[in-house]
């Protein structure tokens, strides 16, 4: 059942991810905390892998668990310091908020539409529907080019080196999960489809250089 499950939200600290994840029990969402560090996967975006503990739950709960969170920031919110940072706001900042909700908790998702609805500024729920489709749109797209890691490992597999192996299968299957809990293949059609071929490649040329007595720099 758990192989059903994505990711949720990601937090810094574990205590966090408890803390989420209690809250969640209490309104009968089932939940379970992991790491991002996969056992096999390579990020080639240029990113630095950050250490966070990421809550899992079923797709079929994200809408529930969303509309929780977010009645549970609106109680939050009368008891709000004055002081506190999104009041400086402008209003196109506001807006990212909305478009960008997924990089936000749900206490300033919430708070970003009471600022603009004070400020006069039209927020239904028609057009938070309508930026969260967009935002689904954008993140779904593939991640940027992969020629260099594409290079680097079809030449890791010609020497037979088990980088590219690893290198191969991340290109061909890595996935993303969406903020409504869908998963995406990570890069565009083309990359996996050299994903694929450099996985097998070095599937041919590993075996080919342990006989031989050549290893590979990995």
């Amino acid at each position: 059942m758990e192989d059903n499950y994505s990711i949720f939200r990601k937090l810094p600290t574990i205590e966090q991810a408890n803390d989420l994840k209690e809250f969640l029990d209490k309104y009968g969402i089932n939940s379970i905390i992991g790491d991002n560090v996969p056992p096999v996967d390579v990020t080639f975006s240029g990113n630095t892998l950050q250490n966070e503990y990421e809550v899992r739950i079923d797709q079929k709960d994200f809408e529930e668990a969303e509309e929780i969170l977010e009645k549970n920031a609106e109680i939050i919110i009368e008891e709000i310091d004055p002081d506190y940072y999104l009041f400086d706001f402008t209003n196109e900042e506001l807006y990212e908020i909305l478009l960008k909700s997924d990089e936000w908790n749900a206490f300033d998702y919430t708070l970003a539409q009471k600022l603009l609805a004070e400020r006069g500024k039209t927020v239904d729920q028609e057009l938070l529907n309508s930026l969260k489709k967009e935002r689904l749109k954008q993140l779904a797209q593939p991640d940027g080019n992969q020629k260099p890691w594409i290079y680097a490992g079809y030449f890791f597999s010609i020497i037979g080196g088990i980088l590219g192996l690893i290198i191969g299968y991340s290109l061909w299957t890595a996935k993303k999960t969406l903020p409504n809990g869908e998963k995406v293949f990570s890069y565009a059609a083309d990359d996996r489809k050299h994903g694929k071929n450099i996985f097998y490649l070095g599937l041919l040329f590993v075996p080919i250089s342990i006989l031989l007595g050549f290893f590979g720099p990995f």
